[in-house]
């Protein structure tokens, strides 16, 4: 079990003050991490604090997309966002049927848990909030979501756990390239290597997606 370093913000009312809006910005089946072109395994992508927003009940629709929610005709608000990659141990070799949940907050900042409030943003019904999948044979993912904003304290990030076996880790995933990183204390906290292991990087959308989605290549390295 890979312990998760503590929350800096365990009071959610104090750490949602102030809201800033969505940034706008891209996915993929390629790869973050290629090993054979570096030469060396990859860096273990590292623990980050769970938060206090880890949803105590899970919606009854919790798949990969959350974008729609169960029947509703209605799409989430925000930048659809899509994120691929594949799980790997410390050789390299992808990790078949690992476990992965995420949860993040809507374009407005807010996240679907019962402590945070209006103060923290609009409520979008439309948005899942959560997912849950199962990576395949070869270790691959795919997620299709909404790029979520900055808020107070806050870069830009999405929550995950992965398991596999008896192997667990709660992590986040930021975003290249975000004004905002240097300024995120659980980002400022990582190693430079860890950094790189943490960060989802942004390529070309596939010519089947939405217009006007967003695509993020991210691989998971578990210490297993």
């Amino acid at each position: 079990m890979i312990a998760t370093p503590p929350d800096p913000f365990p009071d959610n009312r104090d750490r949602r003050v102030f809201l800033h809006r969505a940034a706008i910005i891209t996915l993929a089946g390629v790869t973050a991490t290629r090993v054979a072109l570096a030469g060396s395994p990859p860096v273990a992508t590292p623990a980050v604090a769970l938060g206090p927003f880890y949803p105590p009940q899970k919606p009854a629709d919790s798949d990969a997309d959350l974008t729609r929610v169960g029947n509703r005709s209605d799409h989430a608000r925000g930048t659809i966002l899509y994120v691929s990659g594949r799980v790997l141990d410390l050789r390299g070799k992808p990790i078949s049927g690992a476990e992965l949940e995420l949860w993040q907050a809507n374009a407005f900042g807010r996240y679907h848990h019962p402590s945070d409030g209006d103060a923290s943003g609009a409520f979008d019904p439309a948005f899942q909030g959560y997912g849950r999948l199962v990576a395949n044979a070869e270790g691959r993912f795919r997620i299709k979501t909404i790029k979520p904003p900055p808020y107070s304290g806050r870069t830009p990030h999405i929550h995950f756990n992965v398991a596999e076996g008896r192997t667990s880790l709660t992590t986040q995933m930021f975003f290249d390239g975000e004004a905002g990183n240097e300024r995120d204390g659980l980002y400022r906290q990582l190693s430079r290597d860890d950094r790189r292991a943490a960060t989802g990087r942004f390529v070309d959308r596939a010519a089947t997606m939405e217009p006007d989605a967003i695509a993020v290549v991210w691989d998971i390295v578990l210490r297993t």
